[in-house]
């Protein structure tokens, strides 16, 4: 990592973790609403203020489009403007990042716009296609040819890196802990041992609590809804995950959970998932160079998650690893 790599990650990270102390304080105020914070939790977060649908979509197909010389000269993009679609893994349930809406089942948020703003940039349009995948399905989607790229809060590590290449880092985040409202005797790492805790299967999380909680019980599940299931029931005690779900997960539903403790952790990277040896990545720099440049990363940010967060310092996109 170079010097000013570093020093903007670290922008990056006390801006991010500046946003889940502020969100918390929000959080904690949106707590005592009871009943009426749990019926609005399905279309606003816990400030209240639902996505602004029709400011989102207005970025979306305001996004800039690529000339035919640069797709033509660029193998993995001239496949994707040949099918006329852009294939991508990704969620559905994703409050901040990736959700589909009841009123018109369209997918918005932040990993949803970023696959919407690159298919505009190659096909002209928005036009994707949605695969849904979890943390245990990412790589086989890539790797049997299924996706052409997959957006789904995907941390950039080295054992991924051997199956699949990476575009970004386009986010950071670190690790923490969800809990049940009424819990009052987890208030951070340390509180886990002894307890039982749910991580997603596939995902980074049994080797996280392992290191840093290893006297915890570690379940793995499948997906989230599964782990905020067994949290509600009582089956396990505490879930850790990436602070950017744990924030998806208390706003979409706050008198249900709650977010405990500092982020913790080393700083976990969210790459595009993109075929092994391909071009795709030398492509997909460069535009997220482009639409960082140009400001439509820090919009497509301010909507989809700071703007529902009430967070209103925008944080420097991480270096791109080149």
């Amino acid at each position: 990592m170079t010097v000013s790599h570093a020093r903007r990650t670290r922008r990056f990270t006390v801006s991010a973790l500046a946003a889940v102390a502020a969100f918390s304080l929000l959080l904690s105020g949106c707590g005592s609403q009871g009943a009426s914070s749990s019926s609005a939790s399905s279309s606003s977060s816990a400030t209240g203020k639902a996505l602004d649908v029709t400011a989102y979509d207005k970025l979306i197909a305001s996004g800039d489009v690529a000339d035919s010389s640069t797709i033509s000269a660029n193998e993995w993009a001239s496949k994707v403007k040949k099918a006329g679609v852009f294939t991508v893994g990704g969620t559905k349930t994703s409050t901040l990042f990736s959700l589909q809406s009841t009123d018109d089942n369209k997918v918005r948020g932040f990993d949803a716009g970023l696959s919407q703003l690159l298919a505009r940039y190659i096909l002209g349009d928005a036009k994707t296609q949605l695969n849904v995948v979890d943390s245990s399905t990412r790589e086989a989607v890539l790797q049997n040819g299924t996706v052409d790229a997959v957006f789904a809060t995907y941390s950039i590590t080295p054992e991924r890196r051997q199956k699949v290449d990476f575009a970004g880092p386009y986010y950071v985040s670190r690790q923490g802990i969800l809990v049940k409202s009424t819990t009052s005797d987890i208030s951070s790492v340390k509180d886990l041992a002894g307890r039982k805790v749910g991580v997603q299967a596939g995902s980074t999380g049994p080797q996280i609590v392992k290191k840093y909680a290893p006297k915890a019980t570690v379940q793995e599940f499948q997906t989230d809804a599964e782990i905020l299931q067994a949290i509600s029931q009582g089956r396990i005690d505490a879930y850790v995950v990436d602070q950017s779900l744990v924030l998806g997960d208390v706003a979409k539903n706050p008198s249900a959970y709650k977010s405990v403790g500092d982020g913790f952790g080393t700083e976990d990277p969210y790459g595009i998932g993109l075929p092994k040896g391909s071009d795709a990545v030398t492509f997909v720099n460069a535009w997220l160079k482009k639409i960082e440049a140009d400001g439509t990363w820090a919009k497509l940010w301010k909507l989809t998650i700071g703007d529902r967060t009430g967070v209103t310092t925008v944080p420097t996109p991480p270096s791109l690893d080149e």
